[in-house]
């Protein structure tokens, strides 16, 4: 069944990771996708025959460069799509940078750098799609790409877990503010997911055993699986459903803790 078929879709940082995942199953699911990346072309390109090869029917796909913290490449990357596709109908604002540092050595250059990836980017992204949904009044979908970390305190990556926290405000601000305009703003929240980001555990056996060990499933997840959750909520099959983050993290959001009885 492809749900997304003749649907238009920007994925930004889809270069990689869950992203490339997404821009994937979106192409096998009929939709055409704009892959947008910013440090290398040759993933993309990577990115774009992997979705080629994936899709059931016709459809085309888009590589633009932009960095989403960017206003003006922002804007651009939508031109671009609205001059090659004509319309925009989904948005996956995808792209996402962290970096482990004590909190009281955090250097104000990395904290901005940062909430300008994970929190800026979605809303000139959010803003540039909303504009063009509300130009032709037609329906039009966001899903943005959150983490557990919207909930759970994450010690050392203090600027990742804010942008996050911050993003399930602006999903809930926009879908509640553009409801009535047939605009749904949605968030997924990935708990440990095996993509290139994580390889720092994923390729120690030891640092895996012990990830893997906090998650009530006792497994990380795929970014395919991942991607299944984005092409739901983006799909019609979501049309009631909008400002709600859907976790899909293998239960780490269970206060996995207290799977023992420790207290009463």
């Amino acid at each position: 069944m492809e749900r997304l078929k003749g649907k238009n879709a920007i994925i930004t940082g889809s270069s990689t990771g869950i992203g490339r995942a997404i821009a994937i199953r979106f192409a096998a699911e009929g939709a055409n996708v704009v892959i947008n990346y910013n440090r290398s072309a040759e993933e993309a390109e990577e990115t774009r025959a992997l979705a080629k090869a994936a899709r059931k029917s016709p459809g085309r796909e888009l590589i633009v460069h932009a960095d989403v913290a960017d206003e003006q490449q922002v804007q651009s990357l939508f031109a671009q799509t609205l001059k090659d596709f004509g319309t925009l109908d989904i948005l996956i604002n995808n792209a996402g940078i962290q970096k482990e540092c004590p909190s009281h050595e955090i250097a104000a250059a990395d904290f901005d750098r940062i909430l300008g990836v994970n929190l800026r980017g979605p809303f000139l992204c959010s803003r540039e799609a909303i504009r063009h949904f509300l130009s032709r009044n037609s329906p039009g979908v966001i899903v943005n790409n959150s983490s557990v970390h919207e909930i759970i305190p994450k010690p050392q990556y203090l600027p990742y877990s804010v942008s996050k926290g911050g993003l399930e405000n602006l999903t809930r601000t926009l879908a509640l503010e553009y409801a009535d305009r047939k605009i749904r703003v949605n968030s997924v929240g990935p708990g440990a997911i095996i993509t290139p980001i994580n390889r720092a555990w994923i390729d120690d056996p030891r640092a895996k055993a012990v990830v893997e060990s906090h998650i009530p499933m006792s497994r990380a997840g795929e970014a395919e699986e991942i991607a299944a959750v984005f092409a739901f909520l983006a799909s019609d099959e979501a049309s009631y459903i909008t400002g709600q983050t859907l976790y899909a993290c293998g239960g780490l959001t269970l206060f996995p803790e207290f799977r023992g009885t420790w207290a009463s």
